[in-house]
């Protein structure tokens, strides 16, 4: 590094010339920015593997129907599967030509955690013919003994 002197006496100069050492620092952190790797946010989902079981229940070509259970059981068309079978039912009727309609209707005591991680698994189907069933049950609230209200 050069040193700079304001005089052209012959004498010593006492400063340091700062220019090229900033250059260097400069490139240095450039460098540095450009090999720090990129941050990336990603939200990891575990969803359940299709299983190609043997007893796995048919796919209707018209409708299908999965009820919710209060003991925490999924029913397809009547009968229990667990949610791999599930996602292997949901890919079936997706290959059909016209994709069967698909029925959703929990019980009044089924889990809202079960019945939560039903509809993502089906939602991450792509299934598309989809609807809530047997909501007319609960039309009239029981409120289990409760005193009327007066007007």
């Amino acid at each position: 590094m050069a040193l700079s002197g304001g005089s052209d006496d012959g004498s010593p100069m006492m400063e340091m010339n700062m220019t090229p050492l900033i250059d260097v620092l400069l490139v240095l952190l450039i460098m540095f920015i450009i090999t720090i790797p990129v941050a990336t946010h990603a939200v990891n989902i575990d969803l359940p593997a299709p299983s190609n079981t043997p007893d796995q229940p048919p796919v209707d070509p018209i409708k299908n129907k999965i009820v919710l259970t209060p003991t925490d059981q999924i029913l397809w068309n009547g009968q229990a599967i667990n949610d791999n079978q599930l996602v292997g039912n949901l890919q079936q009727s997706l290959t059909y030509a016209v994709e069967p309609e698909l029925q959703f209707e929990p019980e009044a005591n089924a889990s809202y955690d079960l019945s939560a991680r039903v509809l993502n698994i089906i939602k991450a189907s792509g299934v598309t013919k989809f609807g809530f069933v047997g909501n007319e049950k609960y039309r009239q609230f029981d409120c289990g003994g409760c005193a009327p209200v007066a007007n």
